[in-house]
């Protein structure tokens, strides 16, 4: 009987796979994706890995291409077609245009979908605390690109912290400040810290740390309040401000484009940084590839404790980088289908294929089974992925959390990442106004961040005193921050 039930459970399976995937004409999907600088345009016809997932879904995926650098104006006109493609990808789910968008109806409302486990068990596999992050007034409109979470930290080069007598880990903020100290005091033409005109992360990174909120805050009575407000965001400003004064700090750095901040660290002229803790692993093989490195010289931190022991992190992330939307294009009729490709989509099978394309084709394998990427120097497999495989990973979602498979060989860094990763997590600092919307912020936000940012800035570069830094508070507020305030304390209690 039991084995009598299991054919039954096989044939039914099968028949769903089939319903799915074979058809006598592909079921034809256009998707917009943000598209990289290639030095190889993609190949649409005779594509491999196109051809593959058309094998496994029935699905013939049309990419339709838009430059990264104007994918936001893209976005713009795009929407306001008649008939936009079916699947976008929106790199920013809190931009007011995607906001404003879902509540017009522009797409179609996912809240549903992404919990019925029985028809979507990928996509139902999700992160709640992600999806709700990602809603409009409570509604889901997409699915999450999901993301390392939290990822963000600290890096040094620990070859030069010895030189300079510092030849242990970095547990506390003490620890930390005697390393920025100690790096700075290294040369007159060298600094600690590599900060550069983006400076919201490095900003976070040490304010969060301090025990400051992430953006926002839950005060002792339950109500809102902006993270500047908090006694430890000033005291992570004043450490900036101290390392500055000390020179351990490019006086230019506001000035310094991010696109020459890998080059700082490369050149030898500066030894820390608060960013993505994934650059550890770059620089180092940067590094062994062409300055002859073969020690560890970078490395990456892990918790770092404040005086009272506890720990607080800011994630780079909210595990998130954008989300698939579905417009209204895809008729109710064809719904189903186009959650059944998305759901494939987040298999395992799906992300290989979105990530790494096809075996032999666009990725390689050696002999102990770890998956290769080909080297820059062979341009036949290069070419190939590039033509082939181009920026498909941006359809790529993987909210189930699952690692690619084959993986790959990780090297001493590369395995602390995700390590790191999975021990900052539990210290991540979220921001409970992320999935609630203030109109003021919407209309205005943009300019209040700048004010806050600016201000900041001049601070930690002494061109203001603290009652020029409180007086830029009071600006804000005034421009627009108390209403804005107002604002998230009213979706916030009525969430509650």
């Amino acid at each position: 009987m039991k084995k009598l039930a299991a054919l039954f459970l096989s044939l039914a399976m099968l028949l769903s796979m089939m319903s799915f995937a074979a058809a006598d004409e592909p079921f034809e999907i256009t998707v917009m994706l943000p598209e990289f600088p290639a030095e190889v345009d993609f190949v649409a016809e005779n594509n491999p890995v196109l051809d593959a997932i058309q094998a496994a879904t029935g699905v013939k995926l049309v990419p339709i291409w838009g430059p990264n650098s104007t994918y936001t104006d893209l976005l713009n006109t795009t929407l306001a077609d008649k008939n936009p493609p079916m699947l976008i990808a929106a790199t920013d789910a809190r931009n007011p245009l995607i906001i404003n968008s879902a509540r017009a109806g522009a797409f179609h409302d996912l809240t549903e979908v992404v919990k019925d486990a029985e028809n979507y068990p990928n996509l139902a596999a999700g992160n709640e605390k992600i999806y709700n992050n990602i809603s409009v007034d409570g509604r889901v409109y997409g699915i999450y690109r999901s993301r390392v979470f939290p990822r963000g930290g600290i890096y040094y080069r620990k070859d030069i912290a010895k030189e300079v007598g510092f030849d242990r880990e970095v547990t506390t903020l003490a620890d930390l400040t005697e390393l920025a100290e100690k790096l700075a005091g290294y040369s007159a033409d060298t600094y600690a810290l590599n900060m550069c005109s983006y400076t919201a992360g490095t900003i976070s990174v040490i304010t969060v740390a301090h025990g400051a909120p992430n953006n926002w805050g839950v005060d002792e009575n339950g109500n809102i309040y902006p993270a500047h407000l908090s006694p430890a965001y000033l005291e992570g400003l004043n450490w900036l401000r101290h390392l500055y004064e000390i020179g351990g700090i490019d006086p230019n750095f506001a000035q310094i484009s991010t696109s020459e901040w890998d080059n700082i660290e490369r050149t030898g002229k500066a030894f820390m940084r608060f960013d993505c803790l994934d650059n550890t692993h770059r620089q180092q093989e940067w590094f062994e590839k062409n300055a002859g490195v073969t020690d560890l010289i970078w490395w990456s931190v892990g918790p770092v404790a404040k005086e009272d022991g506890s720990i607080t992190v800011w994630p780079q992330n909210p595990g998130f980088n954008g989300e698939i939307l579905i417009t209204k294009s895809v008729s109710d009729a064809d719904l189903p289908k186009v959650l059944k490709f998305l759901d494939w989509c987040n298999s395992d099978e799906g992300a290989t294929m979105l990530n790494c394309g096809v075996q032999d084709v666009t990725y390689w394998l050696d002999a102990d089974g770890f998956r290769i990427t080909p080297s820059a120097e062979d341009v036949e497999k290069t070419n190939a992925t590039k033509m082939y495989l181009h920026d498909l990973n941006q359809l790529g979602m993987q909210v189930t959390g699952n690692p690619i498979k084959p993986a790959l060989k990780l090297t001493t860094l590369r395995q602390r990442y995700e390590d790191l990763n999975v021990e900052l997590a539990p210290y991540a600092v979220l921001d409970p106004c992320y999935p609630l919307v203030s109109e003021t912020n919407v209309a205005f936000g943009t300019q209040l961040t700048q004010i806050l940012t600016d201000a900041a800035v001049q601070y930690i570069a002494g061109q203001i005193d603290e009652a020029g830094l409180r007086a830029a508070w009071e600006d804000w507020a005034a421009q627009g921050g108390e209403l804005m305030t107002s604002e998230y304390n009213e979706a916030y209690h009525a969430a509650q």
